[in-house]
């Protein structure tokens, strides 16, 4: 079947028909850069990479647009509070420039670690304040947008279909609204394009309607990515969380300027701690560069991958630990693949094709990794068989080999050319092989005793054997 894609504009799964032939355009919503990149980003930005790398492997040329928030998200409601950017610069005692840079480091940084592709160009907001300018005095022209005491809001009583993204009514959206930003908007549901920037606030640009000003937060990602991909493209991705008030006014701006944007609306579901939204006021946030000095990146990025984009994923130690041996089943397979494949061998194509037929099925069915993640398990188990028998046909096993590695490798992005198995010294998997291959006799022979007293003495030494329906793999534990 051709590839679909739950289209979060319509609520149903589409056709992906791409407006050029053979090519795929991307744009996903960024980050601001006011603070370390934290699981919600690497779950969302881990899912796009999948989305990614299955495109290409589909044999599509894509180009891929991912922001980057470094002036104008506002804080509170997002229409009326303080630049999070200023107020971190400002407790941090630096630039704000400053401060965007270094996040934007440390962002990319986290990202390659995570084995995340980084995005053909990564354009600024404050790179393009003239476009946006641009585009904010041309919806004024068109009576869509309005100057308020050196301010700019879109008026949202001239878009009809304002709203049919979240899904939301006018009424809705005014729920909880502050009183006082009546005040300056016509409808308190008007959102800024521009504001009126104070004297001495710390990034502002020339405008011609108070004189100073900086961006709202809704227009740089309608500026951004339609200069770089054109005024109609495939794909635009980003977190749930963005799809009200974000994405709903970045719709709004591109129809009234009469463009007609994305074809197709992804957004990837949130992340919760121990069944908790994740907030610093919870004291369960985690950011990336923390979470990294306990679990190995790519345990994480296996973790983001066994669940479906559109899933909420809920994070805990025992499910990264439970995620970190099944990986582990997998590279060990891989590796007894890979030191038995004869050097420079090319796949034959003729063992294990239902397995790839069954990944690709559920990779065309709105990306469900899950199920892909499945078949490789299917396909790991046939593997172990094939190792099991005194003489694997060579072929066999270079075939498994290379389904894994671009299968599980450049599209799942689990399976590293170089796999570093820092659980455990080289030297000590041969071993544990032997032991592994024992036990299992014993326990096949019924003599539970003897296995069982194989298991508890490797457990004095911090071995521990994991008996599952696949079969028995081990690990070291970890101090506490």
């Amino acid at each position: 079947m051709p590839l679909q894609i739950h289209n979060s504009l319509s609520g149903k799964k589409e056709d992906f028909n791409p407006i050029h032939k053979g090519q795929a355009s991307i744009y996903v919503c960024g980050p601001t850069v006011y603070g370390d990149s934290h699981l919600g980003h690497a779950k969302a930005y881990i899912s796009f990479d999948i989305i990614l790398r299955y495109l290409r492997y589909s044999g599509l040329k894509t180009f891929y647009v991912q922001n980057i928030t470094d002036v104008g998200h506002l804080m509170g409601d997002g229409e009326d509070g303080e630049d999070k950017l200023i107020k971190r610069a400002r407790e941090l005692e630096q630039e704000p420039m400053a401060v965007a840079e270094y996040f934007s480091r440390r962002h990319f940084e986290a990202m390659d670690r995570l084995g995340v592709i980084r995005p053909d160009i990564s354009p600024r907001a404050t790179g393009h304040i003239t476009e946006q300018l641009e585009a904010i005095e041309k919806l004024i022209e068109l009576g869509l947008a309005y100057e308020s005491n050196g301010s700019v809001y879109f008026e949202i009583n001239k878009d009809p279909k304002y709203g049919e993204l979240s899904n939301r009514t006018i009424d809705q959206m005014i729920e909880g609204t502050r009183k006082e930003v009546l005040k300056e908007k016509r409808h308190p549901g008007d959102f800024a394009l521009w504001k009126r920037a104070e004297p001495g606030h710390l990034m502002r640009w020339h405008d011609p309607f108070s004189g100073w000003g900086y961006p709202g937060w809704h227009t740089e990602c309608v500026v951004m990515s339609t200069r770089y991909l054109g005024d109609e493209f495939d794909i635009h991705g980003g977190g749930m969380d963005l799809k009200f008030p974000h994405h709903e006014c970045e719709i709004s701006q591109a129809r009234g300027l009469k463009k007609p944007f994305a074809r197709k609306w992804i957004h990837t579901n949130m992340l919760t701690i121990d069944g908790q939204k994740m907030s610093k006021s919870l004291g369960n946030f985690v950011s990336l560069p923390e979470l990294f000095k306990n679990f190995d990146p790519l345990i994480v990025r296996y973790f983001i991958a066994a669940s479906h984009y559109r899933s909420v994923v809920d994070f805990n130690e025992k499910a990264l630990h439970s995620a970190e041996i099944s990986l582990k089943r997998i590279h060990q397979t891989v590796i007894k693949l890979r030191k038995l494949r004869p050097k420079d061998a090319k796949p034959s194509g003729k063992r294990f094709k239902e397995f790839q037929r069954r990944f690709c099925q559920a990779m065309d069915d709105d990306f469900s990794s899950p199920q892909a993640l499945a078949t490789l398990f299917d396909l790991n188990r046939e593997a172990n068989n094939l190792l099991s028998e005194k003489n694997p046909d060579l072929e066999a096993v270079t075939d498994a080999e290379y389904l894994f590695s671009s299968l599980g490798g450049d599209v799942l992005g689990i399976i590293p050319e170089a796999i570093q198995t820092n659980y455990s010294e080289d030297h000590m998997i041969p071993i544990m092989e032997v032991l592994v291959e024992l036990r299992t006799s014993l326990r096949e022979k019924k003599d539970f005793e003897s296995a069982d007293l194989i298991r508890d003495h490797l457990k004095k030494i911090g071995i521990v054997f994991k008996d599952t329906k696949e079969g028995t793999t081990w690990e070291i534990e970890k101090n506490n």
